[in-house]
């Protein structure tokens, strides 16, 4: 870690004010962002549902239902947006309807249910976990703790118990591979998702877990760091959805190529990079991500395998790819990195029925890229 990392610092590259945009107008655009995802007035890009009194949830709009994904994204923007009734009520219904208190997943989230509550799985998703217990230590630390379920610090340690510790008593599986300290991409395989990697959660988790875990994560931080930049492709930089434990594209189901999951590697390295300067982190792999997209048009991106070679597959999430590749910028610079975040600025968030994920990506780029994404300690 170098000094001018942000958790020594304090200090948050406001990269869209460095680039020349007003903080007028950079302050306007995070309000009315957060404004168009979680409230009514603009259904058609609004992603977030109260439910009576207390309770709310993110929704799929595309498949209808609610993941672990995005409940656990939406309380990581509702702390960093200062919001404490929409995290609670996001909280609130996950801790109500997505835990699982019985059988082989005890202690994990079941990843998707409908927006009743009811699940449609009784299997958990990594990814839903690390960012819940993100979210709730920042809780903790910017706003206290309260009565259960709002005793967030217990919570977060909790959750990462059992992400470690599942199946030491025959009872399940750990989330992470308890030898290579790497996560899986669900508990009972073993192989990972290189974008479900996140070493600066992981440094952090090293501060604020249990004792007794606190080498495991910080060897996951360092281990992850080496995971991101063997998976990324040597030439393109793309990294695939899923991949072993040695970084190479496995290809069960179709996963083993440059598609949706695979964009947030670009944000991790970003955050990683903003946090922590730590001289592993991959940086070079975002300059050959931006390198490669640098004079494709958004409306031509496609599924690609790692290499570059294209399918005649569009992407899904378009606007999502390009608000990650503007968020690489934290961790690049030149003139592919004000192109990538040029780009962001002057494309809207995205409306219809695909719109979920995009938009969630879109919002943390804004976050990141304003200097609002931050550590609260």
């Amino acid at each position: 870690m170098t000094k001018k990392a942000a958790f020594i610092t304090g200090n948050y590259r406001n990269l869209l004010h460095e680039y020349g945009y007003s903080q007028k107008d950079i302050d306007e655009k995070l309000r009315n962002t957060w404004s168009q995802l979680f409230s009514a007035e603009h259904p058609e890009t609004q992603i977030y549902y109260p439910v009576g009194n207390d309770l709310g949830y993110m929704l799929d709009t595309f498949n209808h239902d609610v993941r672990t994904e995005g409940m656990s994204y939406g309380m990581m923007m509702a702390v960093q947006m200062n919001d404490k009734d929409i995290f609670d009520r996001l909280w609130k219904w996950s801790k109500t309807y997505m835990y699982m208190d019985e059988g082989e997943n005890a202690g994990y989230f079941a990843w998707s249910c409908a927006p009743d509550g009811t699940k449609n799985a009784l299997g958990p998703a990594p990814d839903g976990e690390e960012y819940f217990a993100m979210a709730l230590f920042f809780a903790s630390h910017r706003w206290g703790d309260g009565d259960y379920p709002f005793n967030y610090n217990q919570q977060a340690r909790d959750i990462l118990h059992s992400c470690l510790h599942k199946g030491e008593n025959n009872d399940g599986y750990p989330m992470w591979n308890p030898d290579n300290k790497l996560i899986k991409f669900v508990p009972s395989v073993e192989f990972s998702d290189p974008s479900y990697h996140l070493p600066h959660f992981y440094e952090l988790f090293a501060l604020w877990s249990n004792e007794e875990d606190r080498l495991f994560w910080k060897e996951a931080a360092k281990k992850s760091r080496r995971y991101i930049a063997k998976s990324a492709h040597p030439i393109t930089g793309l990294a695939p959805e899923y991949a072993y434990y040695d970084g190479q594209p496995n290809h069960v189901r179709g996963f083993g190529h440059f598609f949706s999951d695979s964009y947030r590697v670009a944000c991790n390295i970003a955050i990683d990079y903003e946090w922590f300067h730590d001289n592993a982190c991959p940086i070079v792999v975002n300059e050959k991500i931006q390198s490669f997209f640098a004079n494709v048009d958004p409306d031509d991106f496609r599924r690609y395998k790692v290499d570059g070679e294209p399918f005649e597959e569009k992407a899904l999430h378009p606007i999502g790819l390009l608000a990650t590749n503007a968020m690489a910028s934290l961790a690049t610079h030149g003139e592919n990195a004000r192109k990538c975040v040029e780009l962001f600025w002057n494309t809207p968030v995205r409306t219809g029925n695909r719109r979920y994920y995009d938009n969630c990506l879109y919002f943390f780029s804004l976050l990141a890229l304003s200097g609002n994404y931050r550590i609260w300690k």
